[in-house]
């Protein structure tokens, strides 16, 4: 992990070291451009095709029932059981205290003005299953599509070797009361749901982490159907001065390192010392990972910024734009209100990403690649659509047609004016 010197660095060298720019996305598009072309044009049978090219399995059926999953469901461990239960009960907690009803406003008098939510009918969730089981993104995605009312649920994930989802996911569908997983990876997941197959209902939005071929799959097919924003791979930055603990912050950095070989474990700290523990911490604790040559990957093309102070570090913190904001820190408190572009963050010592990772409720599917400069995290509000309503009583049409008749005919616009006028003309209507 190389280690850079904030003050030596120039504007145009942080725009650099905050870049996630990947050389050969040319490449990843164009064989996404295939299998976009391949699922839209053949539909099952594509997929079909790219489940035993891409997966080395030779599917029956592209998708498991109620049944099956609750079969394979019996076979997850008890503490598993426990770990989902609490971890789905927080997150149900968090995302139903979201659900807000919005006060109707008068705008002037006679004009009422109010905002109502309707939830997406028709959502499609991407699950990844390729390096690592994440049965956590199955309820971060799933829990709050059910809190918001979403009619169809549609569930894609890729098969194991036997053909089947593991014990995990299938344990979540029960829990949530999903009746059906499509055995569907990649890209090809993607376009399924983007576009509907013979089997693969089409959604309106879709939702999900996944690799660099799901995120281009995501951002092609937006002509479509919605997304719930950019992705790339996962990242952190940890932002520690002297009151951290070098081997809290050095497992925080290994923790996003295991996610991916492409994934960013950045650390800004006003302490040397900080840093240079960290990093034999870092050694320590990467030996004994079973993801350690992952890990390892990740951990080289990351990077150290030391900074003088944490005004500093909030500066380099919002440039970089995290997905996920740790500040190591006692002085977490005074930091919050200099915080301008992160996805979610993790307040002082003792709390881990993990914890956002897994069950403390807030949502783990969040914008990466500098995204949280414009983006939010998933909640409730990814899953419905705010609509208004306005109404005029006698004394609103008297009183807000003159401004409307005026500045419609300021932009030429007559029959817009002809609108007003005639209801305020025909008094007897009225």
């Amino acid at each position: 992990m190389e280690i850079y010197n904030y003050t030596d660095l120039s504007k145009q060298k942080v725009k650099e070291l905050c870049s996630r720019q990947i050389e050969d996305d040319k490449l990843v598009e164009e064989r996404v451009t295939d299998i976009i072309n391949s699922v839209k044009n053949d539909g099952d049978k594509a997929l079909f095709n790219f489940a035993k090219a891409f997966d080395k399995v030779d599917l029956e059926k592209l998708f498991l029932d109620a049944e099956e999953l609750k079969s394979i469901a019996a076979n997850i461990p008890a503490d598993a059981k426990k770990a989902i239960d609490t971890a789905y009960q927080n997150i149900k907690t968090f995302h139903q205290s979201q659900f807000k009803v919005e006060d109707k406003v008068e705008t002037m008098p006679g004009v009422v003005c109010w905002r109502e939510s309707r939830a997406i009918e028709k959502v499609g969730l991407y699950i990844p299953g390729g390096t690592a089981v994440l049965p956590s993104t199955f309820l971060m995605l799933a829990t709050p599509a059910i809190i918001a009312g979403c009619k169809e649920i549609v569930v894609c994930s890729p098969p194991q070797s036997d053909g089947k989802t593991n014990c995990y996911l299938a344990y979540c569908a029960v829990l949530l009361g999903i009746d059906k997983i499509y055995l569907i990876g990649g890209a090809q997941a993607v376009a399924a749901m983007a576009f509907g197959t013979e089997t693969v209902p089409q959604v309106n939005k879709i939702f999900g982490p996944g690799n660099r071929y799901v995120t281009m799959a995501k951002t092609m097919v937006q002509n479509k159907v919605a997304i719930d924003m950019p992705a790339g791979p996962s990242e952190v930055l940890v932002i520690a001065d002297e009151t951290a603990n070098p081997s809290f912050v050095a497992a925080d950095l290994l923790a996003q390192a295991e996610h991916g070989t492409d994934s960013q474990a950045i650390l800004v700290s006003t302490s040397n010392k900080i840093i240079t523990e960290t990093l034999k911490q870092i050694e320590v604790q990467l030996s004994i990972l079973p993801r350690k040559d992952i890990a390892a990957k990740a951990i080289d093309n990351s990077y150290a910024v030391l900074v003088d102070n944490l005004t500093e570090a909030m500066d380099y913190s919002n440039e970089y734009a995290p997905e996920h904001l740790i500040l190591a820190t006692e002085s977490f408190e005074r930091l919050i209100p200099l915080i301008i572009n992160a996805g979610s963050v993790f307040l002082g010592n003792l709390t881990p990403e993990s914890a956002g990772d897994y069950a403390s409720g807030t949502n783990h599917t969040l914008p990466t690649s500098g995204f949280s400069k414009a983006y939010s995290g998933v909640s409730l509000d990814a899953f419905v659509k705010k609509i208004t309503f306005q109404h005029l009583s006698t004394k609103g049409l008297n009183n807000i047609g003159p401004t409307v008749e005026t500045l419609a005919a300021a932009e030429g616009l007559q029959a817009h004016k002809n609108a007003v006028t005639i209801r305020l003309k025909n008094k007897e209507q009225r």
